[in-house]
């Protein structure tokens, strides 16, 4: 059906009687299409990073090489220390040591009183190498 016949006013016989109108950009042309991925700087570059990462690290090796020398200096105060006071506690356990042999030594003679031959205090080991006392695990340990 035309649009003649429809409203009753003279028009169209068909679509190809529609004036040519064709679309066109605005007087300036269209504005430009971002197309492209830009995403905006959210924080340091990787060479800051890396900087300051390596200053971090530097200042740790160093804290860690001040630790080291003042480990190394409380260490050898530790020794020296040692060594001053190993005479007067190997006195000490010297002193123990004849007090206890003098008491081994008479009990005995005490026990062994009956027993023909004994002497008191002799090694019963052939060998006439001296050997000093076993002392317990643990008692001078701590120097």
């Amino acid at each position: 059906m035309t649009e003649t016949l429809v409203r009753g006013y003279p028009g169209m016989k068909s679509a190809k009687d529609l004036p040519v109108l064709q679309d066109g950009p605005p007087p300036g042309g269209f504005p430009s299409v971002r197309y492209a991925r830009r995403i905006p700087s959210t924080g340091p570059t990787g060479f800051t990073l890396f900087t300051v990462s390596a200053a971090i690290m530097a200042f740790g090796f160093y804290k860690v090489g001040e630790t080291n020398k003042h480990r190394r200096q409380i260490k050898a105060e530790k020794i020296v220390a040692r060594q001053n006071l190993w005479p007067l506690l190997q006195a000490e356990d010297d002193r123990r040591y004849v007090a206890e042999r003098k008491a081994q030594i008479e009990e005995e003679a005490l026990i062994m009183k009956n027993v023909p031959g004994w002497v008191a205090g002799q090694s019963v080991y052939s060998t006439k190498t001296w050997m000093p006392p076993a002392r317990p695990v643990g008692v001078w340990a701590g120097v």
